[in-house]
């Protein structure tokens, strides 16, 4: 397979609207330029993990799309060396339908995975989600005004939120979680005794403020259960027995000091 002809030596972007696509499939690549083009994107593509990796880390965009069977590694090793180097957003594209590789996918660092074929006007909506959401800003941040690094701490039992920063520690130690992780966290601890329930953690995902009628699949309150598993695994919260986040069944979540 040849490489994507975008690849270039001394390429630098500094549009906010820039898309990686890391897809070996000549059509399926051509495809996503042509969605993401529409969507306002300007696109750069790569047909090997390598060269996607190499890309990203030259010009961190804002986006990138995945495709978890590559030629060289695959989709999940590299969504973990672009994590290591950028906080783009990694919308991971698949054949593969076991839920194991939803997991595996999520827990490599992908903000958002998506089965092939997918619907382009639902891949575009997903996209158009995930950036309503902030991209982490680490503590160090230059321009941080003395006010922002203020800190702003939420949780209870060991377990705090510092809000401007986004960083989560458990016991005094740093926890390191996925936007998504950290969005869902931060819902359930700002709803602290209420129970929220999938759906509206789908739309925290989508960047939603309130439900704006957009109809939520099974798939989508799958991916919340998959996020929760992880984030719970992170923070050392067994489901059996919960220290903060407790499961109502057939309902949601309700984070409280349960230990």
């Amino acid at each position: 397979m040849a490489p994507a002809h975008d690849v270039t030596g001394e390429w630098m972007a500094d549009d906010s609207r820039t898309a990686v696509i890391v897809e070996d499939d000549a059509d399926i690549r051509e495809l996503l330029k042509t969605v993401l083009g529409q969507a306002g994107f300007t696109t750069l593509a790569a047909a090997t993990g390598h060269e996607g990796v190499e890309l990203v880390r030259r010009t961190d965009p804002v986006v990138t799309t995945l495709d978890v069977s590559l030629p060289d590694i695959d989709g999940f090793e590299v969504c973990r060396r672009i994590r290591s180097v950028s906080d783009t957003y990694v919308v991971m594209l698949t054949a593969r339908t076991d839920e194991i590789d939803t997991l595996m996918g999520l827990d490599a660092g992908a903000d958002d995975y998506q089965t092939k074929p997918f619907r382009p006007r639902e891949l575009r909506a997903r996209i158009e989600a995930l950036l309503r959401r902030p991209r982490r800003a680490p503590a160090d941040a230059p321009g941080l005004s003395a006010a922002a690094a203020d800190p702003v701490l939420l949780g209870a039992d060991g377990l705090l939120l510092d809000v401007p920063r986004r960083v989560v520690t458990v016991d005094g130690s740093p926890v390191h979680l996925t936007r998504s992780e950290y969005e869902l966290l931060a819902a359930l601890v700002e709803a602290f005794g209420r129970v929220v329930s999938r759906n509206e953690l789908v739309r925290v995902l989508w960047g939603e403020e309130y439900d704006a009628g957009t109809y939520v699949t099974d798939a989508d309150r799958r991916s919340v259960e998959v996020h929760v598993a992880n984030l719970r695994r992170k923070i050392g919260d067994d489901p059996a027995r919960p220290r903060w986040i407790r499961t109502v069944r057939g309902v949601g979540y309700r984070f409280e000091a349960v230990g």
